[in-house]
């Protein structure tokens, strides 16, 4: 039997493929493009789904900014229960969008998902606005990230939270940053990271030869494709011979030792050109000894739950996570 979707994926999926046909996939490379398809996209989703700015979930937000080492200045939003008592765990939360886009373009989205999170898990978060390639390529954005980190756990005590139950989660290329950001923790001998949780991450740059059961699949701009992927590498890395040795740090699936990283939470959908490198990366953080949980969702694309939130398997997925959140 080949690859289909799930069916109630597709039926989510049916509206917003119609709101989107008239757009053109970009060439690869073309990064302004697709900064500003994607604003326009997410607008289109939320206006489909008649999400609204106005919220009364008992979730309040505190801005903070840290200080990088090369003095840029970040801006950390701290998302916590309003008048409940601090949990004790809390987690830095990296968003993705390929590497090339920033909270200006998926920020409404990603403002939602996180509320969802800290609502039914209990557990605070923290958001980072990392820079971005290509403006800013490797090893800007881990190293952000990392620095953020670093504020969290330094700033735990204040902010009611135990430096020994941190977690790091992130999706797509913020679960590639996510398992960078535990890389580096481990070998500069940094904060104690409890979790990773790494939601179809972003790991691999040599992942850019079409699949072709997967091709049909690859609904642009509502799903990742190998050309947005191609885009996003190139714009972190640097394209072809201009290359600089590629580090762990930005593509942790050439991490040759994965031995003493945090307990992991891992998932991918089947559809999801991620598919193979993260199924990859959990076999081997297991035969590390790492203690790991793995999700392969049938007839799921990329960021499945955010285009399909209503689906069974959306449902299912958000529920794992939040089970291992409350778990820290």
């Amino acid at each position: 039997m080949s690859l289909q979707f799930d069916p109630q994926v597709l039926q989510e999926l049916a509206p917003q493929l119609a709101a989107t046909a008239d757009l053109e996939p970009p060439a690869v490379g073309d990064v302004a493009t697709r900064r500003l398809d994607t604003r326009r996209v997410l607008d289109q989703l939320l206006a489909l789904r008649g999400s609204s700015v106005e919220y009364d979930d008992g979730i309040d937000i505190e801005r903070y900014s840290l200080t990088t080492d090369d003095g840029a200045e970040l801006g950390l939003s701290w998302y916590h229960r309003v008048g409940s008592a601090a949990s004790g765990s809390a987690a830095l939360y990296i968003h993705g969008g390929g590497m090339i886009l920033g909270l200006d373009e998926v920020g409404k989205l990603y403002d939602l998902a996180v509320r969802g999170y800290v609502e039914a898990s209990g557990v605070p978060m923290l958001v980072v606005d990392y820079r971005i390639a290509p403006e800013y390529p490797h090893p800007v954005p881990v190293e952000d990230c990392y620095a953020a980190l670093e504020w969290l756990a330094s700033r735990a005590g204040e902010l009611g939270a135990d430096p020994g139950r941190l977690a790091v989660m992130g999706d797509s290329a913020g679960g590639g940053l996510a398992a960078g950001v535990c890389l580096l923790a481990r070998d500069r001998n940094g904060p104690a990271i409890a979790q990773q949780l790494l939601i179809y991450p972003m790991l691999d740059d040599r992942t850019s030869e079409p699949d072709p059961q997967l091709l049909p699949f690859l609904k642009w701009p509502l799903t990742w494709t190998y050309d947005d992927n191609v885009t996003g590498w190139s714009a972190l890395l640097g394209d072809g011979d201009g290359r600089r040795e590629i580090s762990q740090y930005a593509a942790p699936s050439r991490a040759v030792d994965l031995s003493g990283l945090p307990p992991t939470y891992i998932e991918v959908g089947e559809l999801d050109i991620f598919r193979g490198e993260d199924i990859t990366y959990g076999r081997r953080l297991a035969d590390a000894g790492i203690p790991t949980e793995l999700h392969l969702h049938p007839g799921c694309p990329h960021a499945f739950e955010g285009l399909a939130p209503d689906a069974d398997v959306s449902r299912r997925a958000i529920a794992d996570r939040v089970r291992r959140l409350r778990s820290l």
